[in-house]
Parts: structure tokens; sequence; C-alpha cells
């Protein structure tokens, strides 16, 4: 217990430090006008306040990563509370703040356009795909993981393809109507029940007493699985997530001043952080081990989330935890297709002020999300990992450049991108969904890349730092908003 007390300890102090060392070396600037204001068109960029804010970008970025991810995590045993919380604090909080403030230094834009400005122009193609790629297997993975816990939830009254299509119609709505009217709406409602079904989980893990083990570093996954690169594949979205910095550009297009940025972009990740490492120690209080994987085998990560919450808070907490459970992944695969309509969008150039427009670009996206709701939600849970571990390192590559190029600290994001790449090239060297590698080959092989990619990238900052004309940030008024 005395682990689990001082990893949220950690995370909540490292807001109010290293937090404020982050937001130093950016350099807010309070009286730049952001495009909430500059941008304004009603649709996509409308300025909303900071509170409702935070709560829309903590329920975009969480998913059910923060929850499945650490119960699977948890197979590897206390190790797992150590990457959550360095994870999230150097890398992961990191990663969302740059990404969202460079965005809105850059009209809200999104990381494909921000990689061709800062990584070169072919960067911009290539991170356009894998994006587009990765929102789709979200928004995939997050209606088949609450249409299973709803059909669970309810005993099977209802089948579990009609749920799968009611998300959808929810999806759709979401993804076309403009911000405020849906997502700007609900979500503060849905995100207070989120973080009242955490803190219960957590209040009763303290209440009870359970037996939450202490730190080691054994690994202590039944089948032996590699801590290094699995363990952090495993659990992203509660320590670091490219997927983030496909969400960012949303709330960096409705945030009324950069001040807020701090709040927004790396407080939420650090809550992310905390809701991780409360079901991490649930699940490891709760299900010792063997018994641990042989429930995720008998009935997925979802199983063990009923487990817990019917456990510790009874028959309505347990339904109320539930369903704080099944909001996650609702409130993150709609926002997820709405990223992938301004990521096509914006790179085809085509306006989205009509509702033709946006539904031009979005029933695409619904129709392949659809035939890949057949596949086997493990693979498309690999797949999500090693997609979701490239993008960050991109969007990390793209924060060091642009404080690189200023001169500034730039190691605060190099460090985790080097780290980030590392993990995704070992894991495709390795995996069986990747080349299927003995690990030491892998290993090498990983090195070697990464330090070219390095290498890269340090011959790309030299270049953008002698471009005496390198537009930094894009244009605007310096004006309050």
């Amino acid at each position: 217990m005395i682990t689990f007390l001082l990893a949220i300890v950690l995370l909540i102090a490292a807001y109010f430090t290293y937090g404020k060392i982050i937001e130093r070396i950016f350099g807010v600037k309070e009286n730049r006008q952001t495009p909430a204001y500059s941008m304004k068109d009603g649709v996509d960029y409308i300025p909303m306040g900071t509170n409702r804010n935070s709560l829309i970008q903590l329920l975009n970025i969480a998913g059910v990563g923060p929850i499945f991810g650490p119960i699977m995590g948890a197979l590897y045993g206390p190790v797992a509370f150590i990457w959550i919380v360095v994870g999230c604090i150097f890398a992961g909080a990191v990663h969302d703040y740059l990404t969202g403030m460079i965005s809105i230094r850059n009209k809200g834009a999104h990381l494909p356009q921000l990689a061709g400005k800062f990584l070169g122009r072919p960067m911009k193609h290539m991170v356009n795909f894998v994006a587009v790629l990765l929102l789709l297997l979200v928004g995939t993975v997050f209606v088949t993981a609450p249409a299973g816990l709803i059909f669970d939830l309810i005993g099977g009254g209802v089948g579990l393809s009609v749920i799968i299509g009611l998300i959808f119609v929810y999806y759709i709505f979401a993804t076309l109507l403009p911000v405020d009217k849906i997502i700007g709406r609900i979500y503060p409602i849905l995100g207070a029940l989120l973080l009242i079904s955490a803190v219960g989980i957590g209040v009763m893990l303290i209440a009870t007493g359970a037996p939450v083990p202490e730190l080691t570093l054994q690994n202590m996954h039944p089948g032996g699985e590699a801590i290094f690169p699995i363990l952090m594949i495993t659990i992203a979205c509660g320590a670091i997530s490219g997927f983030h910095a496909t969400q960012s550009p949303i709330i960096s297009r409705t945030t009324q001043n950069e001040r807020n940025g701090r709040k927004i972009f790396y407080g939420m990740m650090i809550v992310e952080g905390i809701i991780a490492m409360i079901w991490a120690a649930a699940a490891m209080s709760l299900f010792y081990g063997t018994d641990l994987a042989a429930l995720i085998n008998s009935g997925g990560a979802g199983l063990v989330v009923s487990e817990v919450a019917f456990t510790l808070l009874g028959a309505v907490g347990g339904t109320l935890a539930v369903l704080g459970v099944i909001v996650l992944p609702i409130t993150s695969g709609d926002t997820a297709f709405r990223s992938a309509r301004m990521i096509i969008a914006d790179y085809i150039k085509l306006p989205q002020l009509k509702i033709a427009s946006r539904l031009w670009v979005a029933l695409p996206l619904f129709v392949v999300s659809f035939i890949l709701t057949n596949m086997d939600f493990t693979i498309l849970w690999r797949y999500f990992g090693v997609t979701n571990a490239a993008i960050s390192a991109i969007a990390l590559f793209v924060g060091a450049m642009y404080l690189g190029i200023q001169y500034k600290n730039h190691w605060v994001a190099t460090v985790p991108a080097v780290f980030m790449t590392m993990v995704a090239l070992t894991f495709i060297f390795s995996a069986p969904i990747g080349f299927g590698l003995p690990m030491t080959v892998s290993y090498v092989l990983a090195g070697t890349g990464t330090a070219a990619l390095t290498g890269l990238f340090a011959w790309k900052m030299k270049l953008n730092r002698a471009e005496k004309e390198f537009e930094l940030d894009a244009d605007t008024t310096e004006k309050a908003a």
C-alpha cells in the first residue's frame, strides 16, 4: 500500500513541479490570441472555459487505455507502477503539453502538419497515414470494448451487434456536429462520473486495506513476457500515448488562453496516470498472478473491471463504476473519429463548415471501422499499441525540435522520444505481429535504428536552426483573449 500511496503523491506533486518547469521552458504568452478566437468558425474553433476543456481533454485521451492497459500490465507485478509514474511525469504529460501548446501556436494544427513543418515534408505524408490508421484502430477498439461491457451489464438482453450499431450512430452525430453541441455539453457530466468511479475504487482500496503489493523489480508475468518493450506497449494511455497527440488539437482549437495549457494538457495526463495506478493496484491486490491471468483469459480485462467494481463497491456502486468505465472508451472513440475527419480534411484542404463536407470524409471511416470490429480484440490492441508508441515518439521529436530551434532545453522531449523509438522498434522486430525475431537480435536492430533516427533528428535540427526565416509559430494577433 505504501508504494501505491507514494506513487499517487509523486504524480500529484509532479503537476506543481515538473509541470511548471516544462511550462517555463516552453514560454507561455498570455497576450497571444489563440485559434479559438482568431479562427472561430462555430464548428471546430469555439472558445470554451478551462474546466470544461479539461474534462473534455481527459475524456478524449482516456479511453479504456488507463484501465484495460494497467489491468493487463498488472500481470508484471509492481514494476508496472514504476512505468506508470515515470512514464506519465517525464514522457506522457510532456508529450501532451507540447503537442497541445505547439498546436495552439500553429492555428490548431494536427500532428501531420506539425511533423511536416518541423521534421520535413515527407514526414507529413507518413504521419498522416499512420495517425489516421491509429485513429481507426482506436475508434474500433473503443466500440468493441464498451459494447462488451454493456452486453455483460444488461445480461445479454440486447444483441452485441445491436449495441455496436447504436454506438456507431452516436459516433456519427458526435463526429459531424459542432464541438459544443454534444461533446461540449455532455462531457463535463460524463467526466464527473468517470472521476467519481475511479476515486471510489481508490478510496475503497485504502479503506479495506487491500493487499496492494510493494515495489519490486521482479518480473511476475506468468507467461514470462519481457518487461521491455511489452509492458510499455501494454500500458500506454496511463503512461504515454501517441493517441493523445491526435486529440490535443481538438482542445487547442477551443482553448481561451495559453496560460490554461498546463492544467488542460499536462494536468489531465497526470489525472489519467492516477486512474491507471488505481486500476493496476486493484487488479494486483484482488487477483494474484495466475488468478488474474486466468480471469483475463476467460473474459478479458472487461471481466476484471466488473469483478473489481462489484467486489469493492457493491451492486449500486459497482454498476456506477462500470458505467464510468463504459463512458471512457465511448468518449474517446467519438473524438477519435472526429480527429480523423479533421486530419483528412486538413490534408486534402477540404473546408468543414458544411455538414455535407464532414459527412463525405467521415462515412468511409465508419465503414472501415465497422469491418475491423470483426477482428480479435487482443490483436487489435497490439496493433494499436505499437502504432501508439510510434506516434508518441514522432510527437515528442516534434516537441523537441520546436524547443531546439529556439535553443531551449529540448532534452526534456528528446530523451523520452528516443526511449519510445527504441520501444516501438524493439516491439516491431520481436513481436509475432512484426518480424518475430529473437529478442537479442531485436535489441541490436532497434538500437541501431534508434541511433540512426536520432542522428537524423540532430541533423535536421541543425538545418532548421540555420534557416533564419524559419516560421516557428503561425502569425496571429498579439491580443489578450
